[in-house]
């Protein structure tokens, strides 16, 4: 369906960055998760913001995850449809400045402020989200889920229960592309414009989806309005404990312990990888936050 102010999606479905075998990547060798992952920057205040890129799988051999901040080898973009220009118009180039303006409307706090938190889970739905599913409802938790698009169409039964169980969607790109401002415009457009075609298509009944979040956290000006376009807001976080590079349970458990303060948003993961120990977290983070008087929130809309 076109959308109005949009470009319809076009040309075939580009190679992801970096070796096609990754570990989030869309195909299933040996046995790994099919999932697409973030590697986001670290969140704001006590986080220093950095843009780094997808990260590939670690070797059997390896005992930590790679560095997510080597750069991918450059791939052949996402493409859509430019609409036509009017007579004496200028056509809009596709290059990106090398420093672009930043976004100026993320949002980083929950809708009701005081002593709530919102969780956000991104890259899934995954392998794990019923798992961080039971947990959020044992606790009564409510969360917002920031999905692939990919991902999202390969599991439609996790993205109806999200919904079901009163949580709140999310659109996190197509593929996770990195780092997202140097793509051409018709190519964010397609990853941003796809991708919530994609999830709503995997919930049915035409869910609202008020936020998308860029891969790594890479806003800008430009991004943050093709979202805006599409009726969504630009959604980041305060506390990212890194989970996606499984530094360990108590790590993860502590970074959000020390750094969450009243009204925050929180980053952890369902998908794109084993998330073992985001689970085992969480089991501790929950009962912790209810202990410390916080109530579950969803991010400002």
């Amino acid at each position: 369906m076109r959308r109005a102010g949009l470009p319809l999606r076009g040309g075939g479905r580009r190679a992801p960055p970096g070796r096609a075998e990754r570990e989030h990547g869309h195909d299933r060798r040996g046995g790994r998760d099919s999932s697409v992952a973030a590697r986001p920057t670290p969140g704001e205040g006590t986080q220093t913001p950095t843009a780094p890129d997808r990260t590939p799988e670690p070797s059997a051999s390896s005992t930590a995850p790679a560095s997510p901040y080597a750069s991918p080898a450059p791939s052949a973009p996402r493409t859509t449809a430019i609409p036509s220009q009017s007579a004496g118009s200028t056509a809009a180039t596709p290059s990106q400045p090398s420093s672009p303006a930043p976004a100026t409307g993320v949002l980083r706090h929950t809708a009701s402020g005081g002593r709530t938190v919102a969780l956000t889970f991104d890259d899934g739905p995954g392998p794990a989200t019923g798992q961080v599913l039971d947990l959020l409802a044992q606790y009564g938790a409510k969360a917002t889920f920031c999905e692939i698009g990919d991902n999202a169409k390969a599991r439609p039964a996790a993205v109806q229960r999200i919904l079901a169980e009163g949580h709140r969607l999310c659109d996190h790109t197509v593929d996770h592309p990195q780092p997202m401002h140097t793509r051409p415009h018709e190519q964010q457009v397609a990853e941003i414009a796809d991708a919530k075609s994609m999830i709503e298509n995997a919930a049915g009944n035409s869910p609202t989806i008020t936020w998308w979040r860029a891969p790594g956290g890479d806003f800008t000006a430009e991004n943050e309005r093709i979202g805006a376009d599409l009726g969504m807001k630009s959604l980041g976080w305060t506390v990212d404990p890194r989970d996606w590079s499984r530094p360990g349970v108590q790590a993860i458990v502590s970074n959000v312990q020390q750094n969450l303060r009243p009204g925050g948003v929180v980053l952890m993961h369902d998908g794109g990888g084993d998330r073992s120990q985001t689970v085992a977290a969480l089991k501790q983070l929950l009962p912790w936050l209810v202990a410390q008087g916080y109530a579950f929130d969803f991010p400002q809309s």
